[in-house]
């Protein structure tokens, strides 16, 4: 585990973008072709605009994988994740693939589209944010910490509904989805390496939490500290719980 503290979020965001970069960089050069995983939410959006400028990576030769997706909701939504990532990232960069996660139409079809698609090769490299319940993709706490298959129907708490509200996705929190399709903490594990990138205040006492406490599934980013290639980037409000831990 390496965890790198930056004075404010724009700062923290090139510094892990670059980092991506240049992962995906040598990735390509090694084996002639990389998967990106990537998180969405208002957390990422400093990175994703940072990440987009680095020319230098050959984007035709990187198949990107998304972590989640609300069951039922539209892509033109503006909370769709799908519409995010378009917006943000696959419409920016000359990618060579985008394989997305669809919580419309026949979702177990889409699901075994998906374990198929992510189970040809091993994800490269994962960008996984944490978000102010803990949860990793959305697998909310009391998370299913071993659960085999590479993606899963789960159901959303409170708290993570709120966040959605909070970061302005949504109205209500009746307004949310209940359900959404995600990538199982197991799956998450299997990626080659996982940068995390969590910035602002409202991440301090789940940073606090994952570095603190033992694994759990009460706080399913605990998970995160078993990988034997994980890099956090934080900025000085969101390590403001932690300052004296790390």
């Amino acid at each position: 585990m390496e965890i790198s503290v930056y004075r404010t979020a724009r700062e923290m965001a090139g510094m892990a973008a670059a980092h991506i970069a240049g992962a995906l960089i040598g990735t390509i050069e090694t084996q002639g072709s990389a998967r990106l995983l990537l998180s969405t939410g208002a957390s990422q959006f400093e990175m994703l605009e940072e990440l987009v400028s680095y020319h230098d990576v050959d984007w035709g030769k990187v198949t990107m994988f998304h972590l989640d997706e609300y069951v039922g909701l539209p892509e033109s939504h503006p909370a769709s994740f799908r519409r995010y990532l378009k917006e943000r990232f696959t419409s920016r960069v000359p990618l060579g693939e985008a394989v997305f996660v669809d919580g419309e139409g026949d979702v177990d079809a889409h699901i075994a589209e998906l374990a198929h698609r992510i189970q040809e090769a091993p994800i490269d490299v994962g960008v996984v944010g944490i978000g102010e319940n803990g949860h990793i993709a959305f697998n909310d706490p009391p998370a299913d910490l071993v659960a085999e298959a590479p993606y899963a129907v789960v159901t959303l708490d409170a708290r993570c509904r709120q966040q959605q509200v909070g970061e302005g996705w949504f109205p209500t929190v009746d307004d949310v989805p209940q359900r959404a399709i995600s990538m199982t903490v197991r799956q998450i594990l299997k990626c080659r390496s996982i940068v995390s990138v969590v910035p602002h205040a409202v991440k301090a006492e789940a940073v606090r939490r994952t570095l603190t406490e033992p694994v759990s599934p009460a706080t399913p980013a605990t998970a995160l500290k078993t990988h034997p290639s994980w890099t956090l980037y934080l900025d000085a409000e969101s390590a403001a719980g932690v300052i004296y831990y790390i």
